[in-house]
């Protein structure tokens, strides 16, 4: 019993004051706010809304029962496939490209205005050109979601390779390193926060163009099944499948955070703690 209480006495360690910190600053007051947001909604609905309109506590309910609907299942698995796909696709054409026009002047001249047009140019106006050219199929899909988000990559990977620093440059030119070579062993990894930047932005593009082909195409995805759900009155199978892909937007945001912090602990210190 003394070596309890002896043990109860001890000061609390750095770890857990930091612990205790960050749960004071950012975990209190992110939780009070979204319980006060789901009870003005809660409240509001109740008062002044149809029965049918979803509400957190019946969304709640509909959760385990949505979750396991082989049709929710199936539009699941088809929508975050083609992101994944898109995003792989724009990764590779991004970076490639992002880094071409960041440290060629001459690429730079010829394509920058270009990139910002198209990345300017909201992805619903490309929808009707879109399924012309590639039909109501999954294809339509997969480009609407490579255009949503592969300018984003461009712009943040070039920005990146234009910040690298000259010393680098001339550092790796003393030791006869080819351009190509310092392009991929200097300049890609500099450009890294920048292209995890980009990545965050251009997760979230890619979701929302997803959503929107499956909206206007009416292809087999969480769009459509959101877009049936909301038509039938169901709106609370509707909202876990908006709540899903908010989840899934989360998820990809905290990976992209959690690398920089993990593989570029020198980039924004001070953001750690926020």
């Amino acid at each position: 019993m003394a070596s309890l209480d002896a043990w109860l006495a001890k000061p609390a360690t750095a770890a857990s004051r930091r612990f205790s910190l960050a749960l004071s600053q950012t975990f209190l007051p992110r939780l009070v706010a979204g319980l006060t947001i789901l009870l003005i909604w809660e409240v509001v609905v109740r008062a002044l809304a149809p029965a049918y309109v979803a509400k957190p506590t019946t969304v709640l309910l509909a959760i385990p029962k949505t979750i396991t609907d082989p049709a929710f299942l199936s539009a699941a698995v088809q929508t975050l496939t083609a992101v994944a796909q898109g995003l792989l696709i724009s990764v590779v054409l991004g970076t490639l490209i992002g880094l071409i026009v960041g440290r060629s002047l001459l690429a730079d001249r010829m394509l920058r205005h270009y990139i910002n047009g198209f990345y300017a140019v909201p992805m619903i106006v490309i929808l009707p050109l879109v399924s012309l050219w590639f039909g109501y199929t999954s294809s339509a899909r997969l480009a609407t979601i490579v255009f949503a988000s592969l300018f984003s990559i461009i712009v943040n990977v070039s920005d990146g390779a234009r910040a690298v620093p000259r010393e680098y440059i001339e550092v790796s030119r003393s030791f006869r390193s080819g351009r190509w070579r310092s392009l991929f062993e200097i300049v890609l990894p500099s450009s890294l926060p920048y292209f995890l930047a980009g990545l965050r932005l251009a997760a979230g593009r890619a979701l929302i163009g997803a959503v929107v082909a499956e909206f206007f195409t009416s292809i087999n995805g969480l769009g459509q099944y959101i877009l049936l759900m909301s038509r039938t009155f169901r709106h609370d199978e509707a909202f876990v499948a908006v709540l899903f892909l908010a989840a899934f937007g989360v998820g990809i945001d905290m990976v992209t955070q959690g690398a920089t912090r993990r593989y570029l602990p020198w980039y924004r210190r001070d953001e750690r703690t926020t």
